[in-house]
């Protein structure tokens, strides 16, 4: 069975609302066990356990909260090559349009890719002009049925990338899934 975890740090409680979205997104997907843990509930156990993590922070300043990043810089050290090959991808929300959460999810891509996660971007539209090649990033809290369905979107990705690479189970390749939609 593939194992995610949706690791999140949350100040509004826009981030938690997004990564509550992608855990179910991620839940969709049959045989994957999901964890939704915000930062400050984490351990390094849950990181270990996991095949792929969403990353998700609110944007600062157009970059990554520094209680984050402390966490990754501190807590997961000691796995310093030891994680390395796990699925990984990001979340971001900001104050407001152009407040750089994309920057955030690059920043998120790349504390994984330093650790040896496989990161990726999505090119499915969920809806004209709303995709995640970044990850998803929104302004504010997910509103709208389309942002809801970008999270979403987001955590089925994850897990399908699980399920086809750690549990062997092809039919969930992106390439091959059913659920794809057109733009």
């Amino acid at each position: 069975m593939g194992n995610v975890l949706v690791q999140y740090y949350s100040e509004t409680g826009h981030t938690r609302e997004m990564a509550e979205l992608v855990a179910l997104g991620a839940s969709q997907v049959n045989g994957i066990d999901v964890r939704l843990k915000s930062i400050d509930q984490s351990t390094l156990e849950d990181v270990d356990w996991c095949h792929g993590i969403a990353l998700g922070a609110p944007t600062h300043l157009g970059s990554i909260p520094w209680k984050l990043k402390k966490w990754w810089d501190e807590a997961v050290e000691t796995q310093w090559g030891k994680i390395d090959g796990k699925f990984g991808c990001a979340f971001s929300s900001a104050g407001g349009l152009g407040g750089g959460p994309e920057l955030t999810c690059m920043g998120l891509l790349t504390i994984l890719m330093n650790y040896g996660f496989l990161v990726f971007g999505v090119t499915d539209y969920v809806a004209p002009m709303m995709t995640l090649h970044y990850g998803a990033a929104l302004p504010g809290h997910p509103k709208t049925q389309t942002e809801k369905d970008l999270c979403i979107r987001l955590g089925v990705r994850l897990a399908e990338w699980v399920s086809c690479y750690v549990d062997r189970n092809d039919s969930y390749h992106p390439l091959k899934a059913s659920y794809k939609r057109s733009p």
